[in-house]
């Protein structure tokens, strides 16, 4: 497949499974709550002193580049990299309790996608999505990294065709009888 300027699409890759929801973090945090939660983006860790500002829902309704409707569920989280907070990160646990009173107040869905705005007050806003938490030494690691723009057509056509492409030969999937 091409793309509008004639350019060849890049091989297939498999759809990203990373893709983190607010369910999934809050569930991955329970058994942690004591230990320091720490966000890392553009290689460094967020200063001790973050604060989560923001915490936001959404549902979207959208027309993508190809004319097809498109609709889903978002959750932002926003964190202001600021070192107001003294010599440590904010526990696991608070960081869980500050998005339970969210959820007192705004409904949020634990299957939304999740995204992650971040700024240190300076520097523009940035859209990142989360990696699975990872328990590192005492610390709880979570890897924040950019949230690229994509065109949904190309990714729904990429996705099959890696689909296609990783179906063993003697599939039904891949429509041959059984492998001899």
């Amino acid at each position: 497949m091409l793309t509008p300027d004639n350019r060849k699409i890049p091989p297939a890759l498999p759809p990203d499974a990373s893709d983190l929801t607010i369910g999934d973090l809050l569930e991955a945090l329970a058994d942690h709550k004591d230990k320091p939660l720490v966000f890392h983006y553009d290689g460094r860790p967020v200063k001790p002193g973050y604060h989560v500002t923001e915490v936001k829902a959404g549902q979207f309704s959208a027309l993508d580049c190809g004319a097809n409707p498109e609709s889903w569920t978002e959750i932002f989280v926003q964190l202001w990299d600021v070192d107001e907070g003294g010599p440590v990160h904010m526990p696991a646990g608070k960081f869980a309790a500050i998005i339970r009173k969210v959820a007192d107040h705004v409904a949020l869905d634990q299957s939304a996608k999740l995204t992650f705005e971040v700024s240190d007050g300076v520097r523009p806003m940035e859209l990142h999505k989360a990696s699975r938490p990872a328990l590192i030494g005492d610390v709880l690691e979570v890897e924040l990294s950019p949230r690229p723009a994509s065109c949904k057509p190309r990714d729904r056509w990429l996705e099959e065709q890696w689909k296609t492409a990783s179906a063993p030969c003697c599939s039904p999937a891949g429509g041959k009888a059984c492998c001899s």
